[in-house]
């Protein structure tokens, strides 16, 4: 039997192969529900994420969702080989969006695969979404309005498999500063620049007054200021962009509306959705990683989880640190252990005050080889998409293989 990990890496190494840019993964998508169809699970397709409910779900039990993206970014120009020709180096593996987030991705199928056999006290569905690094509209905001009874969720990042209880969100403000042309040389105009001067002045210095115990106070940066057009020439307009992290105690239009009350610049928004996610203390998914003895922290980086309306945590192996950097890689063993500690957490829940399952003991236990023949022709013919089951399950896939022990803890 194969050991945790070595499954998820094969995949991995396969999909790496299929560029996956953001909105244009259809190859990648044909290949993970093809190698979910190998392993005994019929996926669907919500818009063009692909999904699958465990066969052991039932009826009346809350719904966990399982998910991570499969995009990417464009690669950056520093890279000194090809990104979409994967290799192993020194107990790494490299290519584009080997990192961010496709060891999370194939370290969650194997995982979901595994708890396709073992009785739950929730149901398990898995979601691999598109347009994560794009916010497109045909990823997770699509997944939700298709299948809206999802309770909490599990978001696959690079977080080093610490436990992120929360993120924050992120409000981009694109400012115009207005003010009168006129000539350098003498007395007359009013110069835009020192109006946005010292609008950037106030927002730098502007206090909110709400400040989160979880992820304290409202961040504010002035990234990007242009404005002129001649050096005798006053400017009659200066635009600056303020990149803004919210907490949870204000909206982001809250946000927008404060500052703009406070400068004579005008401010806009370009969205409004970015919010923050945070997930309640003593909520089961909480609970699970303190018990666990998993480090919790708050992310300073948005993902899909933004797009939900429902508690959940963000982890996954990886470092945030190498996200959508050149030559990006990670570690062979990073994966191993995220799927060992995807398994051990998921099978720690309890929801809704049903019991814990019990774990297995001892080291040497393995995962039970329930995807044999992984690989194949990825220019097979496309399966039919059906419609989602109803939220217990009730479409059986074929029988998966195995039975074994659960991973060591």
């Amino acid at each position: 039997m194969d050991t945790p990990g070595t499954f998820a890496i094969q995949l991995l190494k396969e999909k790496l192969a299929i560029p996956a840019l953001s909105g244009e993964e259809e190859a990648a998508t044909g290949y993970l529900e093809a190698q979910l169809l190998k392993a005994g699970v019929t996926p669907f397709r919500a818009g063009p994420n692909v999904c699958a409910f465990s066969p052991k779900n039932r009826e009346g039990q809350k719904l966990l969702m399982l998910n991570s993206h499969i995009d990417t970014v464009k690669p950056s120009a520093g890279y000194t080989f090809n990104p979409f020709a994967p290799f192993e180096k020194d107990g790494k593996l490299f290519g584009l969006g080997s990192n961010d987030a496709g060891a999370s991705l194939a370290a969650l199928i194997e995982s979901f695969l595994y708890l396709c056999t073992v009785d739950l006290p929730f149901n398990l569905l898995l979601v691999l979404s598109c347009e994560e690094e794009n916010s497109g509209p045909n990823g997770m905001k699509l997944v939700t309005q298709q299948i809206p009874h999802i309770d909490c969720a599990i978001v696959g990042e690079p977080t080093s498999m610490k436990v992120a209880v929360a993120e924050r969100g992120l409000l981009v403000i694109d400012g115009t500063a207005q003010g009168v042309a006129g000539h350098a040389a003498r007395d007359e105009g009013v110069n835009a620049l020192y109006v946005a001067l010292d609008d950037i002045a106030v927002i730098r210095h502007y206090a909110f007054d709400k400040v989160s115990p979880l992820m304290g106070a409202v961040k504010k940066t002035v990234t990007m200021i242009n404005g002129g057009v001649q050096h005798n020439v006053v400017p009659a307009e200066c635009r600056f962009v303020v990149d803004v992290r919210p907490n949870e105690c204000y909206t982001n239009r809250e946000i927008l509306a404060a500052l703009q009350a406070a400068v004579k610049s005008t401010l806009s928004a370009r969205s409004l959705d970015n919010k923050c996610s945070f997930t309640p203390a003593g909520h089961a998914l909480r609970r699970c990683a303190e018990q666990l003895g998993i480090d919790t922290y708050v992310s300073p980086t948005t993902s899909d989880w933004m797009r939900l309306n429902v508690p959940a945590v963000k982890m996954g192996p990886g470092a945030s640190v190498r996200s959508h950097s050149a030559d990006e890689f990670v570690y062979l063993e990073e994966i191993r252990q995220g799927v060992k500690t995807y398994i051990r957490f998921i099978t720690s829940l309890t929801m809704n005050n049903s019991p814990t399952p019990a774990l297995p003991q001892g080291e040497g236990a393995e995962l039970p080889l329930l995807w044999r023949g992984l690989g194949g022709d990825r220019n097979n013919e496309q399966q039919p998409h059906p419609s989602p089951p109803p939220r217990g399950g009730s479409r059986t896939p074929p029988p998966l293989e195995g039975a074994g022990g659960r991973p060591e803890q």
